[in-house]
């Protein structure tokens, strides 16, 4: 009994010796590790780097028409509906003309008044002149004759004015197509009032030519120099998953927006839709190439983020360096002097300053330093002992 209750007591102390001495061989396994295999390496090569600057936008006609009404009434006709192809000066809708109806009749009734009265002012003006010029009356009563023929004359053309406005507002109850295109929106139904008193009510939304679309993008302040007319662009759908459009872009308009003290430009970029895949209104995603560098010397990125786990104090500082001492060259060229990677002299890691230009996802252009094509650059520390970039290895205790 005494034998089998001291058994579990031996056998724990002695379990953690053994692990104690199989870490030790391992720590002194990992520190024995060669520079190949402690250091991940990548080789500086000579290739394209392409810039690409993202934004999002929506897809819209390049020219839409809203078609509204500038009188108000009912709806008593629909001639054109979604996507009506329309042609210009086609008829689209009617409102009921009975209120201007009435009105253009009774303006037309007062101008027949008011020619009556005309009529009747020069037959007294005439008569009043030759009473006058016979000495019956006095110049007093020709003057007063004068001057009603001139109110009367007035009035006519008063009345006639009025008759105009009647005939221009009973016009705009027939609603017509301003150009040709298709309509993309109907906001009125059959027997709906429309109130003009105010704003014009929009009707229709005609697009002129739904082959030629455009994308309205918002790109940041920090984005825009790059962004130049007539780069090329490449656009995605959610509406067609894994299928990139072509584009161009357009224009940049100079009209800044802020929000949240964040600037931002529109940039329109246009876009063949012969097809007819994209709708209006659809969400684009856009890559605008606002650079390119062909067969340039180029690092991988991690090799530039790479910093040696003995040297927290000159990554620091290289990171301070890398945010204030960022310039823009000519192109939209970054000239980072604060940049460097590391390689492998000796089995010792070698600091390299070097001056970077522009970047993509995976790339940068080395534009200055002493990196030349085939150099092993060191991009991560295996041994787990490194920074961010490190491969983490699980321990036992």
């Amino acid at each position: 009994m005494i034998r089998k209750f001291l058994r579990p007591r031996v056998l724990v102390p002695v379990l953690m010796l053994a692990a104690a001495a199989g870490a030790a061989l391992w720590w002194h396994g990992q520190s024995a590790d060669s520079p190949a295999q402690r250091w991940r390496l990548e080789t500086a090569d000579k290739g394209d780097v392409v810039q690409v600057v993202s934004a999002n936008g929506n897809v819209n006609p390049v020219t839409s028409v809203s078609v509204g009404t500038q009188v108000s009434g009912s709806i008593v006709k629909l001639h054109a509906d979604f996507n009506s192809e329309v042609k210009e000066g086609q008829l689209l809708a009617e409102l009921d003309p009975a209120l201007f109806n009435a009105a253009l009749a009774q303006s037309e009734a007062n101008l027949n008044s008011a020619r009556a009265g005309l009529r009747l002012a020069q037959t007294k003006e005439a008569r009043t002149r030759s009473l006058v010029g016979k000495g019956f009356i006095s110049q007093a009563e020709l003057d007063i004759a004068v001057k009603e023929l001139e109110a009367a004359q007035a009035q006519v053309e008063l009345v006639n004015a009025q008759v105009a406005r009647d005939k221009t507002n009973l016009r705009y109850t027939v609603i017509r197509s301003p150009i040709s295109g298709v309509v993309v929106a109907r906001n009125v139904e059959l027997g709906q009032t429309v109130a003009a008193s105010f704003n014009t009510p929009t009707l229709f939304q005609i697009a002129r030519d739904l082959s030629q679309m455009q994308i309205d993008t918002s790109i940041a302040e920090a984005d825009i120099g790059g962004i130049k007319e007539g780069l090329s662009a490449r656009f995605r759908v959610d509406a067609f998953p894994g299928q990139f459009f072509r584009g161009v872009v357009r224009q940049v308009r100079l009209n800044p927006t802020i929000q949240s003290n964040v600037v931002s430009y529109t940039v329109i970029v246009s876009a063949d839709n012969a097809e007819g895949k994209l709708k209006p209104g659809m969400t684009a995603f856009v890559q605008v190439t606002a650079n390119r560098r062909e067969g340039v010397l180029r690092v991988p990125n991690a090799a530039l983020r790479f910093r040696p786990p003995a040297d927290p104090a000159r990554a620091d500082k290289s990171g301070a360096a890398a945010k204030t001492g960022a310039g823009t060259g000519a192109g939209g060229a970054r000239r980072d002097a604060g940049s460097r990677v590391y390689k492998l002299v000796g089995g010792t890691l070698t600091a390299v300053p070097v001056q970077v230009g522009i970047s993509d996802a995976t790339y940068s252009e080395i534009v200055g330093g002493d990196v030349k094509e085939g150099d092993k650059l060191v991009t991560r520390d295996l041994s787990g002992q490194g920074g961010p970039q490190s491969q983490v290895r699980l321990r036992m205790f």
